[in-house]
C-alpha cells in the first residue's frame, strides 16, 4: 500500500511517498520540501505537493499528515504557528481516499520506532528500560513534546502541548530574563515556546548582547562559553528533565527539532548534561536515562508514515 506522509510545521512542510511493508514504512522517491509561509491553506499546499512529487491524490491509499498543533478527533487542527486551519474530515474534497491527521510530535515519537533515528547521537549514556516510557522533546519554530507509553505489546503515544505551559526560571538572573521576555512579547508569563525555540534563541541573545539577530545569525557566532549558549543549553535541558520526570521516561529521551539539528552544540555540552540530572530527589534516576540527539530533519515524515501503516493495518 502507498502512503503520502507529511510533516507540516510552522516554518517548513515536508512530504514524501512511502510504501507499506511488513517491516514498516519504506520511502519511495525524493521528498518534497516547501516553506509554510508560501501557501495560505491545506488545499494550496497539496496543489504544490502534487507538482513537487509528480503524483496525484488518487495515487495513495492514505495520506498521513503530521501537524504542529493539537489535533481534534483525528481530523481538525488550529496550529498556533500556522495562520490557517487543517480540516481533513472530508478527504474527498482534496481528492484523497483516506486521510489521517496527527500531532507532529506524535509523529516524532513514532519515528523512534523507525530507521529515522538510526544515526542519533548519544548525548548522555545510560541504561534504557525497553519496557519503559520513551520521551521526545524538540525545539524548532515551537517546542514539542510526546511520549510513547507501553500498553500490552504495543506503545501508545501521549500527545502534549507542554510548550505552551509556563516556563520555570530559577534564581534572580533568570527571573530578570523572564521579565524581559514578558515585556518583549507583551504576555503575562513566559512559556516554553518563547524560551526554547528558534525565536527564543534570538531573544536570549538580545537579552545578553543587546543585538537583534536572526536565530541563524546567533547560532553562527556562538562559542562554547558564550552566555547565550550556556543559558540556552540549561533551559533546553530543564525542559527535557521536567518532561522526563513527568512521564517517567525510563526508556530514554530523544532531542529532536530544527534548533538542535542545525546547531548540535546547543545540547551536546556539559551545561545541558549537568542541568538534565539536577534534581534534589531524582538525580540518580535521571542519571540512568540515556539522551540521544536526532538530527534527521525528515524523521517526522517517517513517524507519520509509521502511523499510516498502523491505520491501514487496522482497516
Amino acid at each position: 500500500m502507498r502512503i503520502l506522509a507529511a510533516d507540516i510545521g510552522g516554518t517548513h512542510c515536508r512530504f514524501a511517498i512511502f510504501e507499506s511493508s511488513p517491516a514498516g514504512p519504506v520511502p519511495s522517491g525524493d521528498p518534497c520540501r516547501l516553506r509554510t509561509a508560501e501557501v495560505d491553506s491545506l488545499a494550496a499546499l497539496l496543489d504544490r505537493v502534487w507538482a513537487g512529487l509528480g503524483a496525484g491524490p488518487r495515487d495513495f491509499d492514505l495520506a498521513s499528515l503530521a501537524v504542529a498543533g493539537p489535533v481534534r478527533d483525528g481530523v481538525f487542527c488550529t496550529p498556533p504557528n500556522i495562520p490557517w486551519d487543517l480540516d481533513v474530515s472530508r478527504p474527498q474534497e482534496f481528492g484523497l481516499r483516506r486521510c489521517l491527521l496527527l500531532n507532529d510530535f506524535v509523529a516524532q515519537a513514532f519515528a523512534c520506532r523507525t530507521p529515522a533515528v538510526a544515526g542519533a547521537k548519544v548525548i548522555r549514556s545510560g541504561r534504557a528500560d525497553p519496557a519503559g516510557a520513551l520521551a521526545v522533546v524538540g525545539a524548532g519554530t515551537g517546542l514539542g513534546h510526546c511520549a510513547l507509553v507501553p500498553w500490552g505489546r504495543d506503545q501508545v503515544p501521549v500527545p502534549s502541548e507542554g510548550g505552551h505551559a509556563a516556563f520555570a526560571f530559577v534564581g534572580p538572573e533568570e527571573t530578570g530574563y523572564g521579565e524581559f521576555l514578558c515585556r518583549a512579547l507583551d504576555r503575562p508569563y513566559a512559556h516554553g515556546d518563547a524560551v526554547v525555540s528558534g525565536s527564543g534563541l534570538a531573544l536570549l541573545h538580545r537579552f545578553h548582547t543587546g543585538r537583534d539577530l536572526s536565530p541563524e545569525a546567533v547560532a553562527a557566532e556562538l562559542t562554547p562559553d558564550s552566555p547565550t549558549l550556556v543559558w540556552f543549553a540549561r533551559f533546553y535541558a530543564r525542559v527535557c528533565r521536567n518532561y522526563a520526570l513527568a512521564v517517567l521516561a525510563t526508556g530514554g529521551l530523544y532531542v529532536s527539532g530544527g534548533v538542535a539539528a542545525r546547531t548540535p552544540a546547543l545540547v551536546d555540552n556539559e551545561h545541558f548534561c549537568r542541568e538534565f540530572i539536577s534534581s534534589p530527589s531524582h538525580g540518580p534516576l535521571l542519571e540512568r536515562l540515556p539522551v540521544w540527539l536526532n538530527t534527521n530533519k525528515d524523521s517526522g515524515m517517517f513517524g507519520a508514515a509509521f502511523a499510516g501503516v498502523q491505520a491501514l493495518g487496522n482497516g
